[in-house]
């Protein structure tokens, strides 16, 4: 039965023979770093998807009764507003060759200015919580 660890592995063996050792070597040497942040990857993104399911559930409940609390409102006002992020940082992501490169950056200059470029489920200061 595969442990957690196992799950950790990576092959970046396709890194090597495309000829970016450097770059896998990195990997290696920051290996435990980078799970790490595959892992807090997957849970964001599971929150995220967690969401956006209530979300759809309250948007159904307002079709079929005309109203929803004010609580579900703020709710399903966030979720909109958190899938319009992501559908902005996704297609220039996908579209604009060098996007991945500046992303970062881009997130970075936003925080330093009081915007949040990623959905909530992706805020540290919320998951600190």
């Amino acid at each position: 039965m595969p442990t957690k660890e196992d799950n950790a592995e990576f092959d970046i063996s396709i890194l090597e023979k495309e000829g970016k050792t450097e770059f896998s070597q990195k990997i290696i040497n920051h290996k435990e770093k980078v799970s790490e942040a595959f892992q807090e990857l997957i849970t964001n993104i599971k929150t995220e998807a967690t969401e956006t399911q209530m979300a759809s559930k309250i948007l159904i409940k307002y079709v079929k009764q005309g109203s929803v609390s004010k609580e579900e409102e703020k709710e399903l006002r966030t979720q909109v507003y958190d899938l319009l992020k992501v559908l902005g940082i996704g297609i220039p992501f996908a579209l604009i060759p060098g996007a991945s490169l500046l992303l970062p950056f881009l997130i970075k200059i936003a925080q330093k200015k009081g915007i949040q470029l990623l959905p909530t489920a992706f805020n540290e200061e919320k998951n600190k919580d």
